[in-house]
């Protein structure tokens, strides 16, 4: 394949792995799997959790519901709180597939109770401690009177309970993601537990990718919905949630200047491509993304002591060593691990494959 400009590579036997790996795993731990597709977007690779077993998924936004509704998903839950100024987008999505909502609190119920005409599930957000958005599990009297609306509208469904363990990204070790899953786990099981007399079919859904990488406990919990799993990234690699050879995409980049007097180079490719996540290097500085060169067909993540550092629109910096600075020279394409790669998928809109296809997202339906 020719790469003239910066270009999102997308290994496809990895990604199959990494759905292969989760699929396997939420069977084996006897909960049912709703991926999150918002870090891939795109309707084709979504077809590849088909081969899994994957028939109900998750998304961000009622957009994308729409998105993978017209791709022939009829399971959907749309996982962030209802935004009433899209109660046409959701009434018609009801009416066509079986919709799950998320409501936090009692305004919003109040609205989408008033104007919702169509079959809807519905969660309730708890906040297990990311502290984004969600009702803390101790306050039960304000589920209850969230429970109450919803039980006398024919339209709505109580599902259940819904959480997102975010946290777990700003952990420190795996032991810290242990800790944070467990908490969660409790929180939820007492929910469980308070409520399922009345609602015997009430489910627990978690969510977060370190947690449902690493962690073997799921007692109580009847749907995981990770979603970064299906690429990984450099935040999950050095949480621990994966290794380097799960990570399934790179950004590949031209070398276009180098300046030995500061030992860096530069590259076409810049925040509008890789996004401006970022995690605090060893230097303590900000680090966007780790450099990876091949010496045949190995793969060579060089060490956080090379990264790139800085970025403006189009050009990304990176920082080398003395020692590792001739590696790279003006003209080369160089590869970069981005430390979020929900936001780089997101910012570039398709992939390349290692076999030579281009893969579209959403995106790209949207301009």
């Amino acid at each position: 394949m020719e790469i003239v400009r910066p270009t999102l590579i997308l290994d496809k036997e990895v990604c199959l792995n990494n759905i292969k790996r989760m699929a396997a795993k939420a069977s084996s731990k006897g909960v049912f799997f709703r991926p999150h597709f918002k870090t891939h977007q795109s309707a084709e690779i979504g077809a590849w959790f088909r081969n899994f077993g994957v028939q109900a998924i998750t998304v961000s936004s009622v957009e994308m519901a729409e998105y993978f509704a017209d791709q022939g998903w009829e399971d959907i839950t749309i996982a962030i709180p209802v935004n009433i100024y899209e109660i046409n987008q959701i009434n018609s999505l009801g009416q066509k597939i079986k919709l799950n909502l998320l409501i936090e609190n009692k305004d919003m119920l109040i609205q989408v109770d008033k104007f919702i005409k169509s079959p809807v599930g519905m969660f309730i957000e708890i906040d297990t401690g990311h502290n984004r958005t969600g009702i803390m599990a101790s306050k039960t009297n304000q589920i209850d009177a969230l429970i109450q609306i919803i039980s006398k509208n024919k339209n709505v469904n109580f599902k259940g309970f819904l959480t997102h363990g975010g946290h777990t990204y700003k952990t420190k070790s795996k032991y810290e993601i242990f800790n944070l899953h467990f908490d969660a786990l409790l929180k939820m099981r007492s929910l469980k537990n308070r409520y399922r007399k009345d609602y015997p079919d009430l489910m627990v859904s978690l969510g977060d990718t370190p947690s449902a990488s690493i962690c073997d406990n799921f007692d109580g919990v009847d749907e995981l919905r990770p979603g970064n799993f299906v690429f990984y990234d450099l935040m999950q690699y050095n949480l621990g949630s994966c290794y380097f050879n799960d990570i399934a995409i790179r950004l590949v980049c031209p070398v276009i200047a180098k300046h030995g007097s500061r030992n860096e180079i530069t590259i076409y490719g810049g925040a509008i491509h890789i996004s401006k996540d970022s995690i605090i290097n060893v230097d303590g500085k900000n680090l966007y993304g780790q450099i990876v060169i091949r010496k045949g067909n190995e793969k060579i993540l060089l060490s956080e002591k090379n990264y790139l550092w800085d970025m403006s629109q189009e050009h990304g910096i990176l920082k080398m060593t003395y020692k590792d600075f001739d590696l790279i020279k003006v003209g080369d394409l160089v590869e970069i691990i981005p430390v979020h790669s929900c936001l780089t998928a997101n910012l570039m809109g398709k992939y390349t494959t290692t076999h030579g296809e281009e893969i579209t997202t959403i995106q790209q339906k949207l301009l």
